[in-house]
């Protein structure tokens, strides 16, 4: 079984959080999962015309990140935003930098 490894909330850092959102595939995929109340699966949330090894390898900076919590559900991988623990950690971050994404 797949274990995932995901950053106590404490350990999430700000160069962390911002390295893994610099990349514009990266921040699309936060976007597109942002205020969702289930968890999306991989597919979901990337751009069809990524080759799903892409896809993984965004999703698993993300996680390491602390920006993703992603678990296991059946052949399926889901992940969810992990919006509490970075407003934790940076009050206002996410939104911040998902507003001025919208915006520019």
């Amino acid at each position: 079984m797949v274990q995932f490894v995901h950053p106590a909330t404490k350990d999430i850092t700000l160069a962390g959080v911002l390295s893994a959102l610099a990349d514009p595939a990266r921040l699309q995929m936060v976007k597109a999962m942002i205020g969702q109340h289930d968890c999306m699966s991989c597919a979901a949330a990337a751009p069809c015309t990524m080759a799903k090894s892409t896809v993984s390898n965004h999703f698993r900076i993300l996680r390491e990140a602390g920006v993703v919590q992603t678990t296991k559900r059946g052949v399926e991988h889901r992940n969810v935003v992990r919006e509490a623990d970075i407003d934790a950690r940076f009050p206002g971050l996410l939104k911040l930098i998902l507003t001025h994404a919208e915006a520019g």
